[in-house]
């Protein structure tokens, strides 16, 4: 439990721009380098953890220590992943006064935004890969991102929508092997 701990406390630490930039990590991590889940079970928990309300880092992270060790597994990966931001963001509110209006400091801001989209847009593309989205079936994520931006379509109904469709997809209009 304690290489848990260490890995996803280096996860919580080390990555900049939330639970989508993390995914790369994580998966380096756990599926390739302590293998403790194979790439399907990741891409499922995956699915889970943004359907789940909470912080995606954190329920992803609250799956993998509960399929090693159940409960304490949970709460030792958990920890490990939420100790950092908050030890951080404890240290930034005690020192936030002396550099809030300083210019350095809000360049070096400016500078990291558009790393961190690149950090997002590069676990989308892999994530797209490894749902098997072809240029064929690109359409449904490109439309549901466009009907919840666009038109302020509440992004469950997109959900249902896709789990229904992708039912009767396969129940009906997909060819049995």
């Amino acid at each position: 439990m304690w290489e848990a701990f260490k890995t996803f406390f280096k996860i919580g630490a080390f990555t900049i721009g939330g639970g989508y930039a993390m995914i790369p990590i994580i998966e380096s991590e756990v599926v390739d380098k302590h293998k403790w889940i194979n790439r399907e079970e990741f891409l499922d928990l995956i699915a889970v953890a943004q359907s789940c309300p909470g912080v995606f880092a954190v329920n992803i992270s609250i799956f993998i220590g509960y399929k090693l060790w159940r409960t304490k597994g949970a709460l030792v990966t958990t920890l490990g992943t939420s100790l950092p931001s908050f030890l951080i963001i404890l240290l930034i509110a005690m020192c936030f006064r002396q550099f809030q209006d300083n210019e350095i400091v809000a360049s070096i801001f400016r500078g990291i935004r558009p790393a961190v989209v690149a950090l997002i847009a590069v676990p989308t593309f892999n994530l797209a890969k490894s749902a098997k989205i072809t240029l064929a079936t690109c359409w449904i994520p490109i439309v549901g991102a466009l009907l919840i931006a666009g038109l302020g379509v509440n992004p469950i109904y997109i959900i249902l929508l896709a789990g229904i469709g992708g039912y009767v997809y396969g129940q009906f209009v997909q060819p049995t092997e």
